[in-house]
């Protein structure tokens, strides 16, 4: 299975078996993407919550090429009015799809649809694939039930915000990961715009003070797991 990351929250996933997942696909009016929409399949379009940097371009590339939407109930209810195909969740059900199992997790954050009506609650989202267990947490701020989320399901990977302001920063993102204990901590949502402004290698260095490992992803790398 391969992780590739595309900057901001947005992350793909390619199944051992060829299947294409989208996480949050932020691209065309993201200042750091190195991709377009255009220039991207996916089978199955994961989404956080509603904010418009992270439903990003996915109606556009499940209008091209007959997506899935997976999200909570009130997201997956908005996703279906718009005329796209769409998978209702909520956090702490988890459900088998083709690709590997998904379950939804809480985040600390907010949720709204683009037209500015009420999108559900915010989420992360861990997904068993291929044998690998990955924790996108979505946009959060720090939360103790972090450290049960890693006990329930011991994480290979985890993807979290270090970005401040909107989200959690270095410092606690540092604390997450020691809560969750993931083998390994990407860092995302960050250095899209100035008020986001984080150093990767900062949280990096950090994490290995405190015996953690950490992978910073280039904008664009993908990644065998």
């Amino acid at each position: 299975m391969k992780l590739r990351y595309f900057s901001h929250s947005s992350f793909q996933i390619t199944t051992n078996a060829g299947q294409v997942l989208l996480i949050d696909p932020f691209l065309d009016d993201n200042p750091t993407s190195p991709v377009r929409s255009d220039q991207l399949h996916a089978d199955f379009i994961i989404l956080t919550h509603g904010h418009g940097d992270h439903l990003g371009d996915g109606f556009k590339i499940a209008k091209r090429t007959k997506s899935l939407f997976i999200c909570v109930n009130e997201l997956a209810n908005y996703v279906s009015d718009k005329g796209f195909q769409a998978h209702n969740m909520h956090i702490g059900g988890g459900h088998d799809f083709p690709f590997g199992r998904l379950q939804f997790t809480i985040a600390h954050h907010g949720s709204m649809t683009p037209e500015g009506s009420y999108a559900g609650e915010p989420a992360g989202v861990v997904l068993q694939i291929d044998g690998t267990t990955l924790y996108h947490t979505g946009d959060t701020g720090l939360f103790y039930d972090m450290k049960l989320i890693g006990e329930m399901t011991p994480l290979d990977y985890m993807l979290l915000p270090i970005g401040d302001n909107f989200t959690m920063g270095i410092r606690e993102a540092v604390k997450a990961v020691e809560l969750a204990a993931p083998k390994v901590a990407i860092p995302m949502h960050y250095n899209t715009f100035p008020v986001i402004a984080a150093d990767p290698e900062e949280f990096r260095a950090r994490l290995q003070a405190v015996g953690r490992v950490a992978k910073v992803m280039a904008y664009g790398e993908e990644m065998e797991l």
